[in-house]
């Protein structure tokens, strides 16, 4: 009897065995959330911002006309081309200035020679008058001639420098070094240097000195004048902090708005003149919650980020306001003090374990 007793036990200890090498491992239980490297969101103290667009402008460009009636016989450079300091960008004909030139150099020399022989008897009437031989009169009358000639010669020369003036504008330079924006003439075009007003030529930017100009409303302006600090957006870039603000002391009569330029630093690239940017405004104190930007999760058109709490991990939507370096602000969707996950591939991990064991769906 004892036997069978005995049998039956270990038969149930078998069985029991058994069930227990037949049931799937139950998975170890994950490490609590606040193991999850994380950065707690504190308000930093900074300036409010408003935003306006902006159009960027090159500080030295210049439209080049024709400031002498001519024919034109070179174009060395193009649309698109970059040239240097004192290039030459416009070449016409000469032949009409050279003949005038040396028709002014003639002059001269015939002006100095009436000089030269008025001076003379000049003199001579002089020393004889001294001695009582020639009227006062015949004096006067060799002095105005010799004052005449000399008259003659100072115009003649100021004629010449005209001239001269009008042979330099046959070769036009450029005036700094920059990218030519537009042409408006071609080769053999006769152009005319007015009335009513020059013919334009060549249109030049240099692209090393720009700035953007905003109008504001004259509700704004004040604060843009205490705070004097903007920062420009570009559509795919880190914002540019300006380096200087100008607001100009009156408002168009017909807008009733002001116009501002903000001086971009030097060296600037990846904006050209013509461009719209936005431009962030400092317009008084705030707080911003910033977080970094690796904790952002982005599904299409939503973004979010895994908040950490005492028992769980929580994927929330966000609305984003400005980036600056590597953290981006956060305008709604989390308060000040919530813990945030720097890893959101850790956070996506860590619920998977958790949700991998038995019963978690009731936790």
């Amino acid at each position: 009897m004892k036997f069978k007793l005995r049998l039956l036990g270990l038969s149930v200890t078998l069985a029991a065995l058994a069930a227990c090498g037949d049931r799937p491992a139950v998975p170890a239980a994950p490490s609590p959330p606040a193991s999850l490297a994380g950065s707690v969101v504190h308000g930093q103290p900074s300036r409010r911002e408003q935003v306006w667009d902006g159009v960027v402008e090159a500080v030295n460009q210049v439209t080049i006309t024709a400031q002498t009636s001519a024919r034109v016989v070179e174009l060395p450079y193009d649309v698109n081309d970059v040239v240097a300091k004192g290039a030459v960008l416009v070449r016409f004909s000469d032949v009409e200035q050279k003949s005038a030139r040396n028709a002014a150099q003639a002059q001269i020399a015939s002006a100095q020679a009436t000089y030269r022989d008025a001076q003379a008897s000049y003199e001579r009437i002089a020393a004889v008058y001294a001695k009582g031989y020639v009227s006062t009169a015949q004096m006067d009358q060799q002095r105005a001639a010799r004052d005449a000639a000399r008259a003659a010669l100072e115009s003649a020369r100021a004629q010449s420098g005209a001239v001269g003036q009008q042979l330099d504008y046959t070769v036009l330079r450029a005036p700094f070094a920059g990218v030519i924006t537009q042409r408006f003439v071609h080769v053999g075009q006769a152009v005319q240097a007015g009335p009513p007003s020059p013919q334009p030529l060549i249109q030049l930017q240099a692209l090393d000195d720009l700035r953007v100009n905003v109008q504001l409303p004259q509700s704004a302006v004040d604060a843009v004048r205490k705070f004097h600090a903007a920062s420009v957006m570009p559509a795919d870039g880190q914002p540019i902090a300006a380096s200087s603000v100008e607001v100009f002391p009156y408002a168009d009569a017909a807008t009733h708005s002001f116009n501002v330029r903000v001086q971009l630093p030097a060296g600037t690239t990846a904006l050209y003149p013509g461009m719209t940017v936005k431009v962030a405004f400092a317009m008084g104190d705030a707080r911003r919650l910033l977080v970094p930007a690796t904790s952002l999760v982005r599904r299409g058109e939503l973004v979010a980020v895994y908040v950490i709490g005492e028992r769980d991990v929580t994927l929330r939507q966000v609305r984003l306001g400005n980036r600056e370096g590597d953290e981006v602000e956060v305008l709604a969707g989390l308060d000040d003090g919530e813990r945030v996950a720097r890893d959101p591939q850790a956070a996506v991990a860590w619920l998977t374990r958790r949700n991998a064991r038995p019963g978690a769906a009731h936790e």
